[in-house]
């Protein structure tokens, strides 16, 4: 419960402080890679530790058979296996969680950085297969800027895997990013020979995250308050209680429900903008100038709270929404899988997502909802795009049914079980 939030908010501080000093003192100028893993890594382990005790072993479990795998299996198919040891493991710890040990709903949940740490494993074995075993000319743009040409030593995958910046909340980046960062080459792989001679100048002034982290410890905190202050007064639970649902109007149910969504979010909020503040503040994330030659430092961000709140259709909000996850389903399945790509990473998500039966139903509704906007949009939104105020109509009320078909969708998952989720939908048919 509420002394493992502590706990977690207390530890990502201290990693923010760390990533100051990580960045200040053993910077790529003064330090070799081999010291910045090292710190990097037992940092990390050490927060875990301090957060999750013991549990937090199984990083180092999950992380070491995977590697073992990928050693002895050989280039050719250990993507393949390592996805399926790597989900495996971090689907028998959700399911033991939840249903073995049962601890309750809040406690401190050490299968949460193991989901990013599945991510990452996958990720990373699938980007060493295109590298080392595929042909350079069936690799697709992206997949030639993310393949890995070299194995990652036991150090490298272990900082990669374990880092203090993103154990606790993550987010998931990838493996040539963080290795560019450690070794003080931010912007080498993904930039091409044109931009080399901009790039020596950019070298030498390297853009500081302060201002930026500034905004992102900034905006977590008032999530933290929002969410903090106003959950308490739209429980999500008053959904599903029977003298609600019998007195009270179905508009006002249906403006409930969006309140009551609308402040389990802020919790999200807060973990993911201040994981990315802690990644900027120890130099990761630097993505490269706008076009008026501000530094951007989204590289690795996991939301863009803008865009999810005004969003007017569903693909909006799930493309600004957990965006690390998103790319990630696409890489490793989206992009790859023969047959029906689509419900295959619904699936896959869903599995990442855990053991509770109110993630499978989230997934399926969200399946035909997203089939249904499709068809929507296809059909009735060029009638709006005549004007200007009836392209703000047409904005305004898509907005007004995102936010409620993204509310009616996801219920499910922050229920977690099944017999309120059939309830609740029951309740609005």
């Amino acid at each position: 419960g509420a002394d493992s939030t502590v706990n977690f908010v207390a530890c990502q501080l201290c990693a923010l402080l760390s990533a100051f000093w990580f960045r200040l003192f053993l910077h790529p100028s003064k330090t070799s890679p081999f010291i910045r893993h090292v710190v990097a890594t037992l940092l990390g382990i050490y927060f875990a530790m301090f957060c999750f005790g013991w549990y937090a072993l199984h990083f180092l479990v999950q992380s070491g058979l995977t590697y073992g795998i990928m050693i002895l299996t050989g280039v050719e198919h250990m993507h393949k296996y390592c996805l399926l040891v790597a989900l495996s493991y971090l689907s028998l710890c959700q399911i033991t969680r939840v249903y073995v040990f049962d601890y309750g709903m809040y406690t401190a949940d050490f299968t949460g950085p193991m989901m990013v740490i599945t991510q990452k494993i996958t990720s990373l074995a699938f980007e060493i297969h295109d590298g080392m075993a595929r042909k350079e000319e069936h690799l697709t743009p992206g997949q030639k800027i993310l393949a890995i040409r070299r194995m990652p030593s036991l150090l490298e995958y272990f900082s990669y895997n374990c880092n203090f910046m993103g154990i606790l909340a993550g987010p998931t980046c990838s493996y040539n990013d963080y290795v560019a960062f450690i070794e003080g080459d931010p912007r080498r792989h993904r930039d091409q020979e044109a931009d080399r001679k901009s790039n020596s100048k950019l070298r030498e002034n390297e853009p500081s995250p302060n201002t930026e982290v500034a905004r992102k410890v900034a905006t977590s905190f008032f999530c933290l308050l929002v969410f903090l202050s106003v959950c308490k007064v739209f429980p999500v639970e008053r959904n599903i209680d029977d003298d609600f649902i019998a007195n009270t109007p179905f508009y006002a149910q249906v403006v409930y429900l969006y309140l009551s969504m609308l402040t389990t979010r802020p919790k999200y909020y807060f973990v993911w903008t201040l994981a990315d503040a802690i990644n900027n503040a120890a130099g990761f994330g630097f993505n490269g100038y706008d076009g008026n030659g501000a530094p951007r430092w989204d590289l690795i961000s996991n939301l863009r709270i803008l865009n999810i709140e005004f969003a007017t259709s569903f693909k909006v909000f799930l493309d600004n929404w957990n965006i690390q996850t998103a790319h990630w389903l696409k890489r490793v399945c989206y992009e790859r899988c023969p047959y029906h790509p689509t419900a295959a990473t619904f699936i896959l998500s869903a599995m990442w997502h855990g053991a509770y039966p109110g993630y499978y139903l989230t997934f399926l509704t969200g399946i035909v909802i997203t089939l249904a906007a499709r068809a929507v949009r296809h059909n009735v939104r060029p009638h709006f795009l005549h004007s200007p105020s009836h392209k703000l109509v047409y904005d305004i009320i898509t907005w007004a049914a995102t936010q409620i078909a993204i509310c009616y969708t996801v219920v499910p998952f922050v229920l977690l079980s099944i017999g309120p989720s059939i309830k609740f939908y029951r309740s609005v048919n």
